[in-house]
């Protein structure tokens, strides 16, 4: 009896490990960031609170793998949740990107909820990413969305990719049922260049939006590494195509640098906005004035951060940034002042 369970157990030892030969299991991960902010108005941090706050600055688990059909077609899968439970937000889950795509020789598409090729755009342009600082804060279009189909092109001879963005009609109509006003919604882009510095020390990309979120957009990224130093630059214009915020349209820009010294990464960045459609404008209507974007005019909004991360290990890192929003806006016939100063220490696990 006993001889027949120990050659059991070495039979299903054997099918479980020729199994994981065969195939390719899916990969769980995660990132843990919380940091401790304070911040005179509140605006641009998480959860719009002012004061000294914990800060959770989108920690997320996910899953992901792949699966091989033959030697042209390969089947993708993630799932990843935005996970909140570190405070008091009162939504343990959130959604972020999350598909099912094909892989072949001519591209990959993938199908669900995804960022836009618009907001990939931005490659590893942003230096405070993730944070209180981050672009999103004076620029619109850095959008994920659901019901989508992206198209990414295969890399043209090692350097340039095409990219698009469709959402399907669920995206034309609101919670209630009332249709949107855009009557498509799309966006394209193309880059060039390498994000992460690995193939090439450059990295390019142009892109356009229309009818997401309401907004036509166009932008185009630069950034470059140059021995320890790292520069880059964003321009952004946009307009919306909500008939009540006709009047919002204007230019974004954008410049950073970042040295390289070890395990420390030393980073400044400086941008300007004059078009109201990103969060920062949004979040001060709701939070501090009556008013909505409709009674807005006149916005003249910058932003200064300077910081430095600190690798302690593979997969810790440890951060502090200082921000200054200054600027002003009408608000009807109220001129509204813009400005805060955010002091940030975090700490950042990804596993």
């Amino acid at each position: 009896m006993k001889k027949n369970l120990i050659t059991s157990a070495i039979l299903s030892c054997a099918a479980l490990t020729s199994f994981s030969a065969l195939a390719s299991g899916p990969q769980f991960y995660g990132r843990a960031d919380l940091a401790l902010t304070n911040s005179d108005l509140g605006v641009a941090t998480q959860n719009q609170k002012d004061g000294t706050i914990i800060e959770n600055n989108f920690s997320w688990l996910g899953v992901k793998g792949s699966e091989k059909i033959n030697d042209d077609v390969e089947i993708l899968y993630q799932m990843e949740f935005g996970v909140s439970n570190f405070d008091n937000s009162g939504d343990t889950f959130a959604a972020r990107n999350s598909f099912l795509g094909v892989k072949t020789v001519a591209g990959t598409a993938l199908v669900g909820r995804n960022d836009t090729v618009f907001k990939s755009a931005e490659g590893g342009f942003d230096q405070f990413g993730n944070t209180n600082s981050d672009i999103d804060l004076l620029v619109a279009g850095q959008n994920r969305e659901a019901d989508g189909i992206s198209y990414y092109s295969p890399k043209l001879a090692d350097l340039i990719t095409l990219n698009a963005t469709y959402l399907v009609d669920d995206n034309h109509v609101d919670a209630k049922g009332n249709k949107k006003s855009a009557d498509s919604m799309y966006a394209l882009s193309a880059t060039l260049g390498d994000k992460a510095f690995k193939s090439h020390n450059f990295y390019a990309a142009a892109a356009y939006q229309d009818g997401i979120s309401n907004i036509e957009a166009y932008r185009g990224v630069v950034q470059g590494k140059f021995g320890n130093f790292i520069v880059g630059g964003l321009y952004q214009h946009s307009e919306s195509n909500d008939a009540q915020l006709a009047h919002l349209d204007g230019n974004s820009y954008i410049i950073n640098a970042a040295y390289l010294m070890g395990d420390w990464k030393f980073k400044a960045s400086y941008g300007h906005d004059d078009s109201g459609l990103g969060k920062y404008v949004s979040r001060f209507i709701g939070k501090e004035t009556q008013s909505d974007l409709s009674d807005v005019s006149d916005i003249d909004l910058k932003q200064f951060s300077i910081g430095a991360d600190y690798r302690v290990s593979k997969n810790t890192l440890v951060y502090g940034h200082y921000t200054k929003f200054d600027g002003d806006m009408l608000v009807d016939t109220f001129n509204a002042d813009l400005s805060d100063d955010i002091v940030t220490v975090g700490l950042r696990v990804d596993f």
